[in-house]
């Protein structure tokens, strides 16, 4: 007999009556956006009546969830960059040589004098000894400073090599140590471009890595490829660095271990400045804009424990000197230290407006990029050709939607319509299911969908092809539709099966618009299998019950 308990019927509707309500929102995308961005921007601490109005658009007890347009969906940015990853193998060794000479100088009497050589290779830190008889003692001494290398691939490995040529010290990184640094490198150029692009509150960036050395970077709604460089290509390399003088052109001696740096707009001097800086703009915390004490734009900063530490330990030692505020290789201040700064806060001032106080502030935040990133390829997809493309997925869908419904109904009748009735509420699962996840559309997510469609028929298709076959060989109706579900079961299961290991090897090994195609065809397959056994099975059932019909037509 054909039996659903009450339990089984309700959690059926339930589930199919909450797939229903998470994806109600899409019907109505643009006017639940206006309510989402509204309550975000009310959440900040913003205000108006617009933003009251975009809030009362939609009700609050309702799912507000939506499944986001993609980029060929939306319009939008497109970039792909390589990271320079030399550029921190550079940087590392600059901020060596003051390790190198600390520990070398209390051996000075042995070693003699000490020196940077400024013509050695970026990724090369030469120190010329005066004594090069004592070259084994200064390699043993500088090889003390060696660290160990925590990483899964070079256990037991050291971040430095020591090795010397005549009366050089070289110091370079091992092989390994590269290794880690590129990890590290890249994945904290992910985190940096992800935190520049949520500040200024895009929509459902996607980031990812591409081989070794590249970053591919796709942001919907935004203008242009330009704006999306001017937000990610700004370094914002902000540091604090001892002025050894001040000088009158560019082409100054620095000398070994210091460099020459221009001044900001409207400042003509030239500074000498040692190069390894006091604290960074890692060490930052927080950056906000604000007024100085003359009611210009400035902005506040302040450092965590570690650079707190080191600037205060700076500005106590230093009083009466000058000390150079950087930022992207312009000393945008100068200031002469007055008294010891403690606490870890302070303010930078220049001739900043609001809007560039306000930018500076967030890009301070969102940290420095630890390597140059250069563009190889840039994109812009203007929202025309996006809704052109929702237009023609739109088309796509609905007449093989439409197809699909009327070659069910002429070819099963009645049971066909029940197929159509489960066919339209999958759909409705599926959208529930991308907007409680918060999924991204795209051009090849619609296609997953489509071919969601065709699974959910197939499924359907094997049962009524099953119950045809038990009405052949004389079963009564009940039996008939019961004998024909339970051995489609197996076929059922199988193809959908394979089918879902397909789709997570696409997300696995796939990015960008594969990972969004195998997203809706996974979800596609969960809600095709549950609408084919579950949903359509109850439909048949309940009318069944009712009816009692002697015979049945598939």
């Amino acid at each position: 007999m054909l039996i659903f308990e009450t339990w089984k019927r309700g959690l059926i509707w339930a589930t199919v009556a909450l797939g229903v309500v998470l994806s109600a929102p899409n019907l109505f995308y643009t006017q639940v956006e206006r309510h989402n961005d509204a309550a975000a921007a009310l959440a900040e601490g913003q205000s108006g009546a617009d933003l009251d109005a975009d809030l009362a658009g939609w009700p609050d007890y309702l799912p507000s969830g939506l499944v986001n347009l993609g980029l060929d969906l939306r319009g939008g940015a497109q970039l792909l960059a390589e990271v320079q990853l030399q550029d921190s193998y550079a940087a590392r060794m600059e901020s060596y040589w003051p390790v190198v000479r600390d520990a070398l100088l209390p051996e000075r009497a042995t070693v003699g004098g000490i020196r940077l050589v400024s013509t050695s290779p970026p990724d090369e830190l030469h120190v010329r000894l005066a004594n090069p008889e004592a070259m084994p003692q200064a390699i043993d001494i500088v090889r003390g400073l060696a660290t160990p290398i925590v990483s899964l691939t070079s256990v037991g490995g050291t971040d430095i090599e020591v090795s010397s040529r005549d009366d050089l010290l070289i110091v370079t990184l091992s092989e390994a140590e590269r290794l880690a640094m590129d990890q590290r490198t890249m994945a904290q150029v992910l985190e940096i471009v992800r935190r520049r692009i949520d500040e200024v509150g895009t929509r459902e960036p996607s980031i990812q890595r591409q081989g070794s050395d590249r970053v591919l970077i796709q942001v919907p709604g935004i203008g242009s490829a330009e704006e999306l460089k001017t937000i990610i290509g700004t370094t914002a390399q902000l540091t604090f660095q001892p002025v050894v003088r001040i000088a009158s052109d560019a082409n100054a001696t620095a000398g070994p271990g210091n460099e020459v740096l221009p001044g900001a707009d409207g400042d003509d001097a030239f500074y000498v400045l040692e190069r390894a800086p006091v604290v960074t703009g890692e060490d930052l915390v927080d950056a906000q804009p604000a007024f100085d004490q003359n009611g210009q734009p400035s902005v506040t900063f302040r450092f965590n424990p570690a650079g707190g530490r080191k600037f205060g330990d700076f500005t106590a030692e230093n009083i009466g000197r000058p000390f150079a505020i950087v930022l992207d290789d312009e000393v945008i201040s100068a200031p002469v230290i007055q008294a010891h700064i403690s606490g870890g806060s302070g303010q930078i001032t220049g001739n900043f407006d609001v809007a560039e106080s306000t930018n500076l502030a967030v890009l301070l935040r969102a940290g420095a990029l630890p390597a140059e990133l250069v563009f190889l390829e840039e994109r812009t997809i203007g929202p025309e050709l996006g809704q052109d493309s929702i237009d023609a997925g739109r088309i796509a869908a609905l007449v093989a939607f439409a197809a699909v419904l009327v070659f069910m109904a002429l070819s099963y009748g009645l049971f066909g319509i029940f197929a159509n009735i489960a066919l339209i509420l999958n759909i409705a699962l599926l959208f529930g299911a991308l907007s409680l996840i918060g999924a991204t559309l795209t051009l090849p997510g619609i296609a997953g969908i489509v071919l969601t469609v065709g699974m959910a028929v197939d499924a359907n298709v094997l049962v009524f092809e099953r119950i045809r076959e038990e009405l052949r060989a004389a079963k009564g109706p009940a039996r008939a539709i019961e004998r024909g579900y339970e051995r489609a079961l197996s076929a059922i299961i199988d193809a959908n099966i394979t089918t879902f290991i397909t789709a997570v090897i696409l997300f696995a090994m796939g990015s960008g618009p594969v990972r969004g195609f195998a997203i809706t065809l996974g979800l596609g397959i969960l809600t095709s299998v549950f609408t084919a056994i579950f949903l359509t099975r109850l439909l048949i059932v309940t009318w069944f019950d009712r009816r009692r019909p002697k015979t049945i037509e598939v």
